[in-house]
């Protein structure tokens, strides 16, 4: 199977760049002088490839023999399918969410709530992330993880590229809904398997430590949360921010009454994301605007 490799260089730190062009001389390296952001980053390739479909892969994700073969077949195999994502599995073989629901008050209820991950074999509760079909169904799906997918590119030009207005999180999700808007069909085929490294990042905000780090990405979470609630679901952005500050306001109060170290250190971790809904909603002017890049 034909196929060319564009690999883009967020301005990394280290000598990744002139370790692609040394040992991988056909690859099409582009480099960037700065961070643009995954969605930023990715628009730069776009334009540039010429065949028929176009394949992200995150630079933690990787390939199991046949995967590309596999994935071209199915999109040949189904002309009305605009996007098509893969079974993603941790290094310990553990399956990752990979067939998703669009963001929805009642569906961020079920995750801050920890329904979701108690009865993930409800239809209801396990609505979300799919977990109720297990990972070896496929199924038609909203959107998913940006980690893999393949993309027919008669529809990427026909719905545009990412909205870079998302620096970091929910540009996929954006993208799937303009794809799916657009009259596509968007799959999950579990015998594409893709191994992602990067699922530990995907931890519900409970669970972030607030270290500096933990901070950062936990803003840049709500800055895009907003965006996307903004430009889908209208007023519903303040609602989802008010949602959630009630949840940790309410798990903030509750630890902090008790004696335990740990539960008052939960408390302030809770504290902290109440605070960062503000500041987000307001970096974002509730979702209207995206801050400068980087951010």
């Amino acid at each position: 199977m034909d196929a060319e490799v564009f690999v883009v260089d967020n301005k990394s730190s280290d000598d990744s760049p002139a370790m692609v062009e040394r040992e991988f001389p056909a690859v099409h390296l582009i480099r960037s002088t700065s961070n643009l952001g995954f969605a930023a980053a990715n628009n730069r390739a776009f334009p540039l490839c010429q065949g028929e479909y176009v394949v992200l892969l995150n630079s933690d994700a990787f390939l199991k023999p046949g995967t590309l073969q596999c994935a071209v077949r199915h999109m040949e195999s189904r002309p009305a399918a605009g996007l098509g994502g893969a079974r993603l599995t941790g290094r310990d073989q553990s399956w990752q969410p990979s067939a998703r629901q669009f963001p929805s008050l009642l569906n961020e209820f079920l995750s801050l709530s920890g329904l979701s991950v108690k009865f993930p074999s409800s239809r209801f509760f396990g609505r979300q992330d799919r977990t109720w079909a297990g990972a070896g169904s496929p199924a038609q799906i909203d959107w998913v993880p940006g980690a893999f997918s393949i993309i027919r590119r008669s529809a990427l030009e026909k719905v545009g590229y990412f909205d870079e207005a998302f620096f970091l999180y929910y540009e996929e999700v954006d993208l799937c809904h303009r794809i799916k808007d657009a009259g596509y069909e968007l799959w999950y085929w579990p015998d594409i398997e893709v191994i992602h490294y990067g699922g530990e990042s995907s931890k519900t905000v409970a669970s972030l430590s607030m270290s500096k780090s933990g901070a950062q990405l936990t803003l840049w979470r709500m800055r895009s949360q907003f965006l996307y609630y903004r430009k889908y679901l209208g007023s519903s952005a303040w609602l989802v921010k008010k949602q959630e500050q009630w949840w940790h306001g309410l798990r903030a109060w509750k630890n902090a009454r008790s004696g335990d170290p740990m539960r008052r250190s939960k408390a302030e971790d809770s504290q902290k994301i109440v605070e960062l809904l503000d500041r987000a909603w307001a970096e974002t002017n509730g979702g209207r605007l995206s801050p400068e890049r980087p951010w």
